[in-house]
């Protein structure tokens, strides 16, 4: 296949947003047609946008095309057949004015959703760095921007982009390493459209109508209409947020390092380390909450003294204070939505612009998990304002020294109050409206989904949302089979006492998902063993993509690979031992440390939980204890962080399991 080429992405931002050749002319498109984008091979293109009404419009691909005209609200639709994989094309649409795309696609697109797992960046997986720098040929990627509503929108904002160190970096690691490996394994481009956002539960992510018609769920969505009746709503959870954090979160007792000089050339003192960044620091092997601060010298032309500049230093995780050869220019604090996450950009006025060198420093702030700069290189930079232009990287060696010392925060995230507001991104179908609705129906080859971790404490109900959403998705993709895979929540388990042995609430979540397996065209990714007892963000999201990728290559495309780890068939009682059983397809039991299998758990009728032994017997592990000498019942790695070593000779692990149907105790 020819080289993917083209650098320059062509971004929009809304239905009536202007991304033509043109300048205000009459035809506009949807956000999600772009140069550089992905098209769905083998199905119709499906292009729509607005022109004046009753305006023939005509979309042509390479050499096929199509006419439709404009309705009498403005609102064309046309489907072109379908294209060869491979390209360029261009792509060329005529109404009122020609727009031109150039740099098309045709092979398979994806679409990548769920909460923070699937959102974290390829930068601060593990290794991410070095995959982006390795390049990525083949994949093209469009970011969904955060946005609730409260009825479905008619757009997204996002932008199709090249695949790049500078573009990868930011996008989900997760979809970046199963796009990867779908490219490798079929030799066609690969689209990723990622619709994330970090702390959501499934229930943001299903329409209102499947919600409401099923009477577990609809509670939901009734106490959601409550709140927009209550004008007191808000500032009641807003009081209660506030008393929340005051318990579990560090507070910034003031800003010394300014007075000591931190911010001005040739102040601060000795004690300087260097980090390069964007980094968190975590990452970076500094362990700590508290305030630190930030330098670098940049070195302007002389052009450019005494004008403003655009100085953007992406996401501040959690709070910052920045300044230009010493002089404030510009801070985020709490009273900021989504603080942690929101992009800084700073204007830098003239009067403190020099040719050659200048300064400068953030204070970063940091009351609780990750602290640091949380954004892409690509957002490292100074330009020209208003827009950067001439932008000099700011990406490298900060000089960096702390001011305020904490130990990590231990938050009690089971006391976090219901924040569900009519625009909170937790509300039912604030993020469906959003960020999926405008594009349900684009012809995709399926979806990936890495969520969960905001419903552990409500498997029961998972058990019910979970598949009414997947059934909503296919509903308005009309497509009753959309393959749908997703994947099981990893070993975890949050600061405090664990459960008791044999309990957790990331066990019953799991158990949750997996029965959402009875659902057609879906396959399930286990990660019990790539995750990180402490971290709630497991950084090897290489593996977690992988085992994605063969699910997707097993069944979407019908490739002959070995995509699941030993599968359980059925528990039988022999003396004082319980036999376990896996399908004879199973590809060989093996364990992960080659000594016999752990994470087995037996219980007589006393339904006490204890650690047993096991052993493999051919397709089968006999699991023995010599507290439970009448066994009738066994689990296997049953706990939020749980021992689970079982796997089969292809490396892939034995999902999590259990035999007996007993009520959970976990809270």
């Amino acid at each position: 296949m020819k080289a993917l080429l083209g650098t320059v992405a062509c971004g929009v931002a809304s239905l009536v947003s202007t991304i033509a050749t043109v300048a205000h002319a009459d035809l506009r498109v949807a956000p999600w047609i772009g140069s550089h984008m992905v098209v769905q091979e083998g199905r119709p293109v499906r292009l729509s946008g607005t022109d004046t009404p009753g305006v023939p419009v005509r979309a042509a691909l390479g050499a096929a095309s199509a006419t439709t005209r404009a309705d009498s609200a403005g609102h064309w639709f046309v489907s072109v057949p379908a294209a060869p994989a491979g390209g360029p094309y261009v792509l060329r649409i005529e109404g009122s004015n020609r727009v031109t795309f150039s740099d098309v696609w045709s092979g398979e697109v994806w679409i990548a959703s769920g909460q923070s797992n699937m959102e974290l960046a390829l930068s601060r997986s593990r290794g991410g760095k070095d995959a982006s720098a390795d390049g990525c040929p083949g994949l093209r990627l469009f970011t969904v921007a955060h946005k609730t509503a409260p009825a479905p929108a008619d757009a997204v904002e996002g932008t199709w982009e090249t695949c790049s160190a500078a573009t990868a970096d930011g996008f989900s690691a997760v979809a970046f390493y199963f796009g990867r490996e779908l490219h490798r394994a079929l030799g066609v481009p690969i689209g990723i459209i990622q619709t994330t956002w970090g702390g959501t539960p499934a229930e943001a992510w299903t329409p209102r109508e499947a919600l409401v018609a099923e009477p577990s769920l609809k509670p939901m969505v009734d106490a959601l209409d409550q709140a927009r009746r209550d004008p007191n709503r808000q500032s009641e959870l807003a009081r209660k947020m506030a008393e929340w954090e005051s318990k579990n979160f560090y507070k910034d007792t003031g800003n010394t390092g300014e007075a000591m000089g931190f911010a001005r050339p040739g102040g601060g003192g000795a004690g300087w380390a260097n980090m390069d960044l964007p980094q968190l620091w975590e990452s970076a092997g500094l362990m700590i909450d508290g305030a630190v601060w930030f330098r670098r010298e940049v070195v302007l032309p002389p052009e450019w003294a005494g004008r403003d500049l655009a100085l953007s230093l992406g996401a501040v995780d959690d709070f910052d204070v920045t300044y230009w050869n010493g002089e404030r220019v510009g801070s985020i604090g709490a009273e900021t939505p989504q603080y942690w996450e929101a992009p800084r950009r700073y204007t830098v006025p003239g009067r403190l612009v020099k040719a050659g060198r200048n300064l400068v420093a953030v204070r970063v702030f940091d009351h609780a998990g990750s602290g640091g700069f949380a954004g892409t290189r690509a957002q490292m930079s100074v330009g020209l304002a208003p827009d950067g232009e001439a932008k000099v990287s700011l990406v490298g060696p900060w000089s960096y020294k702390i001011e305020r010392r904490l130990e990590p925060a231990v938050v009690d995230w089971s006391t976090h109050p219901d924040m569900m507001g009519p625009d909170q991104p937790e509300a039912p179908s604030s993020l469906w409206n959003a960020m999926v609705a405008p594009i349900a129906g684009l012809p995709v080859a399926g979806a990936i989904w890495y969520q969960g971790e905001s419903n552990a404490g409500r498997a029961a109900q998972y058990r019910t949302l979970f598949p009414t959403m997947i059934r909503a998705w296919r509903a308005a993709w009309h497509d009753p089979t959309l393959p749908f895979l997703f994947v099981q929540l990893p070993n975890y388990e949050s600061p405090g006492a664990p459960p008791a042995l044999g309990e957790g609430s990331w066990a019953d979540l799991r158990e949750a998902q997996a029965a959402a397996l009875r659902e057609p065209k879906t396959a399930m990714a286990v990660t019990t063993d790539v995750g990180e007892s402490n971290n709630l963000h497991p950084t090897n999201k290489e593996e977690v993509g992988r085992r994605l990728s063969l699910w997707a290559l097993r069944v979407v495309y019908g490739k002959d690979v070995i995509a699941s780890g030993p599968v359980f068939v059925a528990a039988t009682r022999e003396g004082g031992s319980m036999r376990v059983r896996f399908a004879a397809g199973s590809s060989g039991l093996d364990t992960l440390d080659a000594a016999p299998p752990k994470g087995f758990l037996l219980a007589g009728s006393d339904r006490v939980w204890h650690t047993a032994d096991a052993r493999i017997d051919g397709d089968s592990v006999v699991v023995s204890s010599g507290e439970v000498p009448n066994p009738v019942a066994v689990r296997y790695a049953w706990a939020n962080d749980p021992q689970s070593t079982l796997r089969n000779q292809a490396g892939l692990p034995a999902a999590p399991f259990r035999t007996d149907s007993w009520a959970s105790t976990s809270p």
